[in-house]
């Protein structure tokens, strides 16, 4: 069994004040750059980091998804600035870019050459991982996914030295999150851990973290969908319960969720959140023949006192998909994806390298039916 976390993280109300010392006297880091997107430019988020981080040079054009004809356009204007240090801000997609273009700083080329595991010769610039959404777990990952554009496939690129150097995860940066973006991305948090407690890689560390994970995002998420700004004890519980996730998986793996969801998000550019929280509980459906103890113990722990396995994890399911109605979550019919579509998205999330770490064996078949079975709720 082996456990890797070489990240250092900063987590706590008010950490993002910290960030200019953090950068000088961490990472010693003189010509730091910074990667985000323009919903963030237009938030006022970047107000309460810019004014630590005087002259920086800000790349705001990352998209939902991150493309990676995007990625390699920046990485040539970024490589002439000679950055020692790269500041991921916001959600899952400017943090993934922003490994991918700390790596593409030292290796050079275009970013489709290093899709898989390690495929680097030089160590990638350090990387400061600063979330500001209750979803991506980037911030304590070794991957960043980005989108071949010509292929319309989400690549995996990873290695160990990928992992931010350090994050630093401030609640309070969520305080301004419309409820729609706390349900999808709070949810794909909440997928992370069932995922990563339910795949073939599982150990008993991230089991631990996974069932933490999922028991502070369940007893949080409502109440911050509710009032993000002024519930402050469930915000912080939803990152807790959001970064232990992003623990979990990034040392386990995730299952046939994500390569449904990756799949999606590469053909159509549906946020990743929503795409996970679809597919959730049908994927769950699927599997419970082959983790039944497991899932009747998440079920148990969500409050649900059903005696048999069975019966249990059934009510876990079905907790699931009322959650996400709560939640607003759409359908899958509502995402304006037709059923000719179906078996393209079989074959890419066959093909995700994700698939041998589902706990139930998988086919093209068995993703086809997943999405009809879905389209049909």
């Amino acid at each position: 069994m082996k456990f890797h976390m070489p990240s250092k993280l900063y987590f706590g109300s008010g950490e993002i004040k910290n960030l200019g010392s953090i950068i000088t006297e961490d990472l010693k880091a003189k010509n730091p750059v910074l990667v985000t997107d323009a919903g963030i430019a237009r938030s006022g988020l970047l107000e309460k980091v810019l004014p630590q981080l005087p002259g920086i040079q800000v790349f705001d054009q990352i998209e939902a998804n991150p493309k990676s004809d995007t990625i390699n356009r920046i990485a040539e204007e970024m490589r002439s600035l000679a950055p020692d240090l790269v500041i991921g801000l916001g959600g899952g997609s400017p943090l993934d870019a922003g490994k991918a273009l700390a790596l593409l700083c030292t290796n050079g080329g275009r970013i489709e050459a290093y899709e898989g595991r390690e495929k680097y010769s030089q160590a990638p610039l350090p990387f400061l991982a600063i979330p500001t959404t209750c979803g991506t777990g980037s911030e304590v990952t070794w991957v960043s996914v980005i989108t071949d554009v010509n292929r319309k496939f989400k690549m995996s690129i990873k290695g160990p030295k990928m992992y931010p150097a350090v994050s630093i995860v401030d609640p309070d940066l969520i305080r301004t999150l419309p409820p729609s973006i706390i349900a999808s991305t709070g949810l794909d948090a909440l997928t992370h851990a069932v995922e990563a407690y339910l795949s073939k890689p599982a150990t008993l560390i991230t089991d631990t973290q996974a069932v933490k994970a999922v028991d502070l995002i369940l007893g949080s998420i409502e109440g911050a969908y509710t009032d993000i700004k002024n519930n402050r004890q469930d915000r912080e519980n939803l990152m807790f319960g959001s970064t232990m996730a992003g623990f979990a998986f990034g040392n386990s793996d995730v299952t046939a969720v994500h390569c449904i969801s990756e799949s999606i998000g590469a053909l159509y550019d549906i946020p990743h959140g929503i795409a996970n929280s679809v597919f959730l509980p049908p994927v769950l459906s699927y599997n419970l023949p082959a983790c039944r103890e497991k899932m009747a113990g998440l079920a148990r722990l969500s409050g649900i006192r059903e005696i048999d396995d069975t019966a249990a994890s059934e009510a876990f399911i079905e907790m699931i998909k009322n959650l996400s109605t709560r939640l607003s979550i759409p359908r899958f019919k509502d995402l304006g994806i037709t059923k000719d579509k179906f078996d393209q998205i079989a074959a890419m999330s066959f093909e995700n390298n994700s698939t041998p770490s589902n706990p139930r064996p998988m086919v093209k078949q068995d993703y086809l039916n997943i999405l009809e079975n879905a389209y049909g709720q």
